[in-house]
Formats: C-alpha cells, sequence, structure tokens
C-alpha cells in the first residue's frame, strides 16, 4: 500500500480529520475506516465523491453499492481516515457529509 499524499477533511462541526490518499485499486488491510472516494482534477486538487465507513477496509470496494456512480464521476483515489470504533466512523461519516454533499452520497 503506497501512500500519495495526506488530506485534510473539515467536518460541519468545523472538526479536521486527516486522511492518507491512495490511487485507485490499491489493497488494503482489513482494518475500520471513514473513507472518501475522489477525483483528482488537473489543476491537482481533490474532489469528493462519496463518504463512507467500513469495519473492513480490505473488502469494501469489491462490489461497492456506489461503484457505478464512482465510475460515472471519474474516480482516480481513496482517502482514507482509519477509525476501529463503529460509533465514532459514523459521528466521522455523518460530520463530513453534511459538509461536503457528495456526489454520490444520497
Amino acid at each position: 500500500m503506497v501512500q500519495t499524499t495526506n488530506l485534510a477533511l473539515t467536518g460541519a462541526s468545523n472538526r479536521s480529520y486527516s486522511f492518507q490518499v491512495f490511487t485507485w485499486g490499491t489493497n488494503f488491510n482489513p482494518t475500520g475506516a471513514v473513507y472518501s472516494i475522489l477525483k483528482r482534477t488537473p489543476e491537482g486538487k481533490y474532489r469528493i465523491l462519496y463518504i463512507g465507513q467500513t469495519g473492513d477496509l480490505s473488502e469494501r470496494f469489491d462490489t461497492h453499492h456506489k461503484q457505478a456512480c464512482f465510475n460515472r464521476n471519474g474516480k482516480t483515489h481513496i482517502g482514507v481516515h482509519p477509525e476501529p470504533t463503529e460509533s465514532r466512523r459514523f459521528d466521522i461519516e455523518t460530520d463530513l457529509v453534511r459538509n461536503y454533499n457528495p456526489t454520490c452520497n444520497d
């Protein structure tokens, strides 16, 4: 797993969360995390397509229910914020979705 960069995302609460950014297709260890599906722009910035959470990052992207939306919007990277506690993952996910309202989140 090769880390490409760090990305700080801010929730509606103004709390900042640090994400490690990896290229799409990276294989992950089975760990709990909040993740962001990203598209890198020609200017080198990241557009957030989706924010979610999982108890097992190694399995989450094989058959993701939003895969068609990721593909349609040109996903290029995955941001990962490790978090072992499920309730904390849900809180962070909610905080970030409320702030960014990503394209692929319903």
